[in-house]
């Protein structure tokens, strides 16, 4: 049977900017010791690393307003997924527009988790 990737992609981002929005470390669960963020071109590699920093973000309030999400599977199984989108951060007047980038593999218990995630903010 084939992965319904773009219904796992959409169920995954909702969930992911959700959690984001509303519990930054409860995205730990998300991620592996071999996972990776690059987050405005500095690396964090391992779950705690990339929580730790995602939770050190400086804002209290944040709204993810996705405007697109476009998927494909990979040879090894995998979904990569590509997310455009605006920040609302601690109700500024003015949402910053973001990119994020995710690939998606599964451990040996069949378990989606991000490998690779990369954020951008689209800064002037």
């Amino acid at each position: 049977m084939a992965v319904d990737f773009q219904s796992i992609a959409k169920q995954f981002v909702e969930h992911y900017y959700a959690t984001f929005d509303s519990n930054r470390t409860g995205l730990l669960p998300l991620y592996r010791e071999n996972s990776m963020l690059t987050f405005q071109d500095a690396q964090h590699l391992g779950a705690q690393s990339i929580v730790e920093k995602l939770a050190s973000l400086s804002f209290q309030k944040v709204t993810h307003k996705v405007s697109g999400l476009d998927a494909q599977p990979t040879p090894n199984g995998g979904i990569i997924i590509l997310v455009t989108g605006q920040l609302v951060v601690d109700e500024e007047e003015h949402p910053l527009t973001f990119s994020q980038a995710f690939q998606l593999c599964q451990d040996p218990n069949g378990q989606w988790f991000v490998f690779n995630d990369i954020f951008r903010l689209a800064l002037p």
